[in-house]
């Protein structure tokens, strides 16, 4: 059995991580919050602009190391404010405010309501709305979806998500403390602005999205058995179906969201105008505004399967 002084020394004791997940499940980081103090992944993305300004220029080898500099100063960084803030947090008030700063890097709440602000106006047949929501958590081109894809892309975006926004951050805070979080949030986030496989990118990115790579290797499988747990199948279609995706992590959560809810997701889809091709995931007919509705009721599961097992963690040491 693990004892607590053996994950003190690689990582964070799991009690403030439960709590976290608590708190920014209830409250998230409020709109007025917000308006005020701006969310830190905002931050790190204007940080991620500024580099790309300055250094995404010159050759494709030139970009390749300016890239890789990027991915360095955001993960040092990250780890040095983490550091400081666990050394200058000490004492109950300390935990209570390590335990406040951990809600920021995870996500539980808003893609909840992000994804519900698309299955709503879904439900009530209005797709211009559910468009419209969609185009605010896919980057892919929303104005030319149908019902299915509209409801399709959501789904995939809530499955992939779970991973990204909860379950690997709170792998990373258990692991690593608020070093890891930070760090991965700082990576995921230029993965998001930057990971990507264009012109503009395809150099500039790559250390990025190699790091955001290993990052979730274990989340994302993490996220897989979850899912197929909460949703009470899957397991047959996420085994054969997870390694088809693009992204070597994505594929796991979202085969698992599509055998757990038997549809088909995936395919091709249009970024920016460009067709890009995708192998489908699951088997059957797509998701509609049903599907998806279930799929978040899925996803809620899922989130309490994960405080279970932090309360376990906690019990047993």
């Amino acid at each position: 059995m693990m004892s607590a002084e053996i994950l003190s020394a690689i990582g964070q004791h799991p009690a403030p991580l439960l709590l976290a997940l608590m708190v920014e499940a209830m409250v998230g980081y409020p709109d007025a919050l917000h308006r005020r103090i701006p969310h830190p992944v905002v931050w790190v993305g204007s940080l991620i602009s500024r580099l790309d300004l300055a250094w995404n220029t010159g050759s494709a080898s030139a970009k390749r190391w300016a890239g890789i500099a990027t991915a360095f100063v955001l993960i040092s960084g990250s780890v040095t404010i983490g550091l400081a803030l666990e050394i200058a947090l000490t004492g109950w008030l300390g935990l209570v405010l390590l335990m406040l700063i951990a809600t920021t890097g995870l996500a539980q709440r808003s893609l909840y309501q992000h994804v519900q602000k698309v299955s709503v106006p879904l439900e009530q047949g209005n797709l211009a709305g559910a468009r419209q929501a969609l185009s605010m958590i896919v980057g892919r081109d929303t104005e030319n979806l149908d019902e299915g894809g509209v409801a399709s892309a959501a789904t995939e975006s809530l499955a992939e998500s779970f991973c990204d926004g909860i379950v690997a951050p709170a792998f990373w805070f258990l692991i690593a403390g608020l070093p890891g979080l930070l760090a991965f949030k700082a990576v995921s986030t230029a993965d998001s602005q930057i990971g990507h496989m264009d012109d503009q990118y395809r150099h500039f990115g790559w250390a990025a999205a190699r790091a955001d790579d290993v990052m979730n290797f274990v989340p994302a499988r993490v996220s897989g058995l979850l899912i197929c747990i909460a949703g009470m199948g899957g397991w047959r279609i996420m085994a054969r179906d997870a390694r088809k995706h693009l992204s070597p992590n994505a594929g796991w959560s979202e085969a698992a969201m599509a055998g757990a809810l038997n549809v088909r997701m995936g395919g091709g889809a249009s970024y920016d105008g460009e067709w890009i091709g995708r192998e489908t995931l699951g088997e059957g007919r797509r998701p509609g505004p049903t599907e998806l509705k279930r799929g978040l009721t899925v996803y809620v599961r899922a989130c309490l399967l994960l405080w279970l097992i932090v309360g376990a963690l906690i019990w047993v040491l």
